[in-house]
């Protein structure tokens, strides 16, 4: 076993998603596995075979066949957790996986709790909290942008970012620090002007990485996408259209859409969140004017406005209407039910900024649809996504309170503070810093972190 890893006691649980299939896998890890596993194996003696290696068999309980088996042997330290792991590939039988964890409890393993694989790989400097966490990102992610950002992730790509901008803060730390020590010398080992110029340098590095916030929780979540017109504009009609169902209802009476409708499309591989609102105009029905303002607050929450509308008056209704809400978010203005005034419409602007360029579409009639998706995907593309993108509300506070602790270190350079105060600013940074990788961690935050993991992984 290699230095600095600690084999913890076993544990045992299903690897692959419950219920029947064609085959489950079970992984076992920990000080032991492999010699528990072995009493239920018959084929060759698992402890003696090399690592990475599989091997068919049995498994029984005593006299008695429970399954035949693939069983994969992986030794310490050259494993996900880096213990002692096997991982049996059994039939996807519910009765048999049973049968199998009450075998492995019987002879030593415990269940383990959701994410105490990955906990374990964690803890024996597999990788960072940051690769930890992208693990269950790339578990969840449910399109190509969210797979992309959490397998760079997964790689180090952010780490290696944080990393740099820590080592660079540390060795001014490690300068000052040796002032302290030298206190009655009046000694000065950090420059204070090249401090200043780090700490610059930093918040610029910084700033970038806390701004990608907002486009990667969107990829992550899904971008939201809200819907928004007077009453009868054919709101929901659109939204039915895209999701190819019967989502929301559709009448003849204005106003009959009173909440907040929402939906998950993909479209080009990229997941949006559509939200179908209520038609905004006066009223003084209760429950419509409450829908009314969720409608406003879905809008602010929105990357992606559509103002849907069917006449002139009903546009400068909206452009009057939301001229300041609309302000940063991407925004296509579609006509709808052209098919009333021009049955056969002519090719769409790929513009849709209002007026003579506004989309034209049907949405009863399915017309101008796939055009408009087109330009949907085209106005979410503007929110770019790297291996530095953060998509973790985790990583954004430790992020932001970073650059607090910072700007409380510029404060301190001008104010001419100490130098043991100008060391306690610089060592919350490096905690705040630490924090998003775990070199800095609590048991708390990581039963928090892992607890949000499924059971085997």
């Amino acid at each position: 076993m290699a230095a600095n890893v600690h084999q913890y006691e076993p544990i045992c649980a299903l690897a692959t998603a419950p219920g029947v299939g064609a085959i489950s896998v079970i992984r076992v890890s920990g000080l032991g596995a492999i010699a528990i596993v072995d009493k239920l194996f018959f084929g060759k003696n698992l402890l003696e075979v090399a690592s990475h290696t599989a091997h068919f068999g049995t498994i029984r309980d005593g006299e008695q066949i429970i399954d035949e088996v693939l069983v994969t042997v992986f030794k310490s330290p050259k494993s996900f957790t880096k213990e002692d792991c096997v991982e049996i590939g059994c039939h996807g039988s519910d009765y048999i996986v049973r049968y199998i964890l009450k075998l492995l409890v019987k002879n030593g393993c415990t269940v383990a709790k959701p994410g105490e694989f990955t906990q374990r790989a964690f803890l024996n400097g597999q990788f960072d909290l940051v690769q930890a966490e992208a693990v269950a990102d790339l578990i969840a992610a449910d399109s190509e942008a969210a797979h992309k950002i959490a397998l760079g992730q997964m790689r180090g790509g952010f780490s290696k970012k944080l990393g740099v901008l820590r080592e660079e803060l540390i060795h001014f730390a490690s300068m000052i620090e040796l002032e302290l020590d030298f206190g009655e010398e009046d000694v000065e080992f950090a420059d204070r002007d090249d401090l200043r110029q780090l700490i610059y340098n930093l918040k610029r590095q910084l700033n970038p990485l806390i701004d990608s916030f907002e486009a990667g929780n969107a990829i992550k979540e899904g971008t939201p996408v809200a819907i928004i017109g007077p009453p009868n504009a054919g709101k929901s009609t659109l939204l039915n259209i895209l999701l190819n169902e019967e989502k929301a209802i559709v009448t003849e009476i204005a106003g009959t859409t009173r909440d907040v409708i929402e939906d998950v499309l993909f479209i080009d591989g990229r997941k949006f969140r559509f939200i179908d609102t209520a038609g905004i105009r006066e009223t003084t029905d209760i429950v419509e004017s409450i829908g009314i303002k969720r409608s406003m607050t879905a809008l602010e929450k929105a990357h992606i406005a559509i103002m849907l509308f069917d006449n002139e008056d009903d546009e400068k209704v909206l452009r009057d209407t939301f001229v300041e809400a609309l302000e940063g978010k991407e925004v296509l203005w579609v006509r709808n039910k052209v098919d009333l005034v021009n049955p056969n419409p002519q090719p769409l602007p790929l513009r849709g900024d209002g007026g003579q360029n506004s989309i034209p579409i049907s949405a009863k009639n399915n017309t101008g649809i796939e055009e408009l998706k087109e330009l949907i995907v085209e106005k979410a593309g503007k929110l770019k996504a790297s291996d530095t993108t953060l998509t973790n509300l985790r990583h954004y506070e430790s992020l932001v309170k970073t650059q607090e602790a910072l700007d409380e270190v510029l404060i301190g350079l001008d104010n001419g503070i100490t130098g043991d105060f100008l060391a306690q600013d610089i060592r919350l940074s490096l905690h705040h810093l630490g924090e998003i990788t775990g070199s800095i961690s609590s048991d708390d935050l990581l039963k928090n972190i892992f607890g949000k993991f499924c059971i085997g992984k």
